[in-house]
This record gives C-alpha cells, sequence and structure tokens, in this order.
C-alpha cells in the first residue's frame, strides 16, 4: 500500500510518500508545497490544491492521511489553516482516495512512542524508521509521520477486520457467556 502524507499550512503544506507492505516501510518521496502570500487568498488555495494533484499524480498512492489541526489563539490563522486542511482532505477525495485523520498527538505517539514528543524527536524517529530518507523540512517530516501513522493504523485495523470483527463478543462466545447487561 502507499500512503501520501499531508501536514496542511496555507504557507508551507508538507508531504510525504511511502510505501507500507506489512511493518515493512520504504521512503518514496517527500517535499513541501508552498504558496504566494502576496497573492489573493483563493488563488493560494488554487496553488495549494495543484501541488497536492501533482503529488498524487506523481506518485499514485492508494490512501492519503492529513492531520487533525487544533485551534490557534488567532482566530483568523486557524480559519486559514482550516481552509488549507479542507483542500488537503478534499483533493485526494476527489480521485476516490479513503483519507484518514489523525491528531498531532496520535501521530507522535505512533511515531516517537509518546504523545508530547518535539518536532526534532519526530524528525529523528522518521530517519530512522525510513532508513536512507532525505527530509526535505519539519513539515515533510510531520508529513511523513502521518503517513507512518497510518500505515501502522490500517496494519492494525485489517487484522482486526481479517480476524473477528468484535473482540468482546468472541470473548464472551468463547467462554459461554452472554452478552448485554445483567439484571439485578
Amino acid at each position: 500500500m502507499r500512503v501520501l502524507g499531508l501536514d496542511p499550512g496555507l504557507r508551507r503544506t508538507g508531504w510525504g510518500v511511502i510505501d507500507a507492505e506489512g511493518s515493512r516501510l520504504t521512503h518514496v518521496a517527500n517535499g513541501v508545497i508552498t504558496s504566494d502570500s502576496k497573492t489573493e487568498l483563493a488563488d493560494r488555495l488554487v496553488q495549494l490544491m495543484r501541488g497536492v494533484e501533482g503529488v498524487l499524480g506523481s506518485f499514485q498512492p492508494d490512501e492519503a492521511a492529513v492531520e487533525v489541526t487544533l485551534a490557534n489563539k488567532n482566530p483568523d490563522s486557524t480559519l486559514k489553516l482550516g481552509m488549507a486542511r479542507g483542500i488537503a482532505l478534499l483533493t485526494p477525495a476527489l480521485q476516490g482516495l479513503p483519507v484518514g485523520e489523525y491528531l498531532p498527538m496520535i501521530v507522535k505517539k505512533s511515531v516517537v512512542g509518546t504523545g508530547h514528543a518535539k518536532k526534532e524527536q519526530v524528525m529523528m524517529m522518521v530517519e530512522r524508521l525510513l532508513p536512507g530518507c532525505d527530509i526535505a523540512s519539519e513539515d515533510a517530516a510531520d508529513a511523513l509521520a502521518l503517513a507512518i501513522c497510518h500505515a501502522h493504523n490500517r496494519a492494525t485495523g485489517r487484522k482486526w477486520a481479517r480476524g473477528v470483527e468484535d473482540p468482546l463478543a468472541a470473548a464472551l462466545a468463547a467462554s459461554g457467556a452472554r452478552g448485554g447487561r445483567r439484571r439485578r
């Protein structure tokens, strides 16, 4: 499975592409899509969309992962970041790709082992998980971390889907107990 990670930002949207085969991860490419801050907002969003379309066309991912952005102190910045995130979600979805969304804390925990890791720690772990990878920037490292997080989460989900859909129901069935609430 080929995964595209997108770390949305109006000025800089990081992207990273990995191949995931079981637990084996391979770096494909990474970079940053920028928009011209001297142009109108609508034009900047088009620049981001075209950049994401270019990455999709060049690397043909099977799925995408986008970071969930949290509110900032500045409402204007939050709104603009939300628009960039909308482009990051919409562009792969329009091409029929499943798009996963992950909170920064979940991405950090998946890659580093702690949800409060610093950017430097994330970059170091991405370099370790994807040996030989030349990371373009912190934004690209975050995007690669998103792709890694998605690959791990999708692999776990597939294992559950192949095995037992509801582990609690299976445990109850195996023990001969009935599900539901007990009446007293």
